[in-house]
């Protein structure tokens, strides 16, 4: 199993570089980020900042979205990094979520963020692409690659990212739910005629290692209210119909809002309906081992990445532990001698 460290790009920039640099010290293969440009630092250029301060961890958003650039720009991104650090990046993609709703604009359509993975992909893969009525292709590109993994919740976004996804990025850690949305995939990308194992998994949601239970929940309570958003668009377009599993829909019913001023942040006003198990269900909290009894049951559920949330106050305590116990753990072991 593969580690990711997601980081928000709050300032000093400086800090976030920092962050990168403990993560690969420890052992960690993925950087990931927010993106969302008004309410945190333009990530893409601090990707920059990180490649150059680190030796082979990859870096990428979790997650983008086709709306708040145009399609070309992101892959000349991509391609630009690529070029200048090695092919060391990656691309989490999704609807869109507050990168848009804070400038009053709406999630992009399942038609839109199809054409835009496609288009994406193959320039940033160094290859011609129809866009626009247009051939278009980066000439000074050459051997660049980017995969790109689809972040989803809802039926019809799930089916998506088996179909078209190079890998799906599930944002909770819910072992009932990851079961059924890995399925999900698997079974859209067998029936596009895809190797549904070719599809990476992973899993992303707060890690926080400590011993006082109650604080590391309300340090990570305002991940259940980010995901409500999701939860609250599937059951606004399916209602309690049975499209997603009822574990996912019934904790929501207690919301009555959300500020997207206070989004990811630990402590905010608009996550308190979210009670105590769901906070335990989607989320790593407690000691080492309870760490690695839910990253074992993951992994054996197919999940191939797991990418821990760093938006509490132990962030450098929870790196440490990961590397020198945690990480082990889910490691492959080989002996010098059989």
């Amino acid at each position: 199993m593969d580690f990711g460290a997601v980081l928000q790009t709050n300032p000093p920039s400086a800090r976030t570089v920092q962050l990168a640099q403990l993560a690969e010290n420890h052992g960690f293969s993925h950087v990931w980020t927010f993106d969302s440009h008004l309410l945190w630092q333009e990530p893409y250029v601090i990707y920059s900042k990180i490649l150059a301060e680190t030796r082979k961890v990859i870096v990428g958003p979790m997650v983008t979205n086709p709306a708040t650039r145009d399609w070309t720009v992101t892959a000349s991104t991509y391609a630009t990094l690529n070029e200048m650090y090695g092919n060391r990046t990656i691309c989490g993609i999704g609807r869109g979520d507050s990168a848009v709703r804070v400038t009053n604009g709406r999630p992009s359509t399942m038609k839109t963020l199809r054409e835009s993975i496609h288009v994406i992909r193959e320039l940033a893969n160094s290859r011609p692409v129809e866009y626009n009525g247009a051939t278009l292709q980066f000439p000074w590109s050459t051997g660049s690659t980017l995969d790109v993994w689809v972040a989803a919740y809802g039926p019809l976004a799930l089916k998506l990212a088996g179909e078209v996804g190079d890998g799906f990025i599930l944002q909770m850690a819910d072992l009932d739910v990851a079961e059924w949305m890995i399925t999900t995939v698997r079974t859209a990308a067998s029936d596009a005629g895809r190797d549904p194992y070719s599809v990476k998994f992973c899993v992303a949601a707060p890690m926080y290692i400590g011993e006082d239970i109650q604080h590391m929940r309300n340090q990570c309570r305002w991940f259940g209210g980010m995901v409500g958003n999701h939860v609250a668009d599937i059951v606004a377009k399916y209602g309690q119909s049975g499209a997603v599993p009822q574990a996912l829909t019934d904790y929501i019913k207690g919301r009555e809002g959300y500020d997207y001023n206070e989004h990811g942040r630990a402590g905010n006003t608009h996550a308190d309906f979210v009670p105590d198990e769901i906070v335990d269900r989607f989320c790593l909290l407690g000691p080492a081992e309870a760490h690695i009894e839910k990253l074992k049951a993951l992994k054996a559920l197919g999940v191939d990445q797991f990418a821990g949330y760093l938006q509490h106050d132990n962030k450098e305590e929870t790196l440490r532990v990961y590397g020198e116990t945690v990480i082990p753990a889910l490691a492959n072991h080989i002996t010098a001698k059989a």
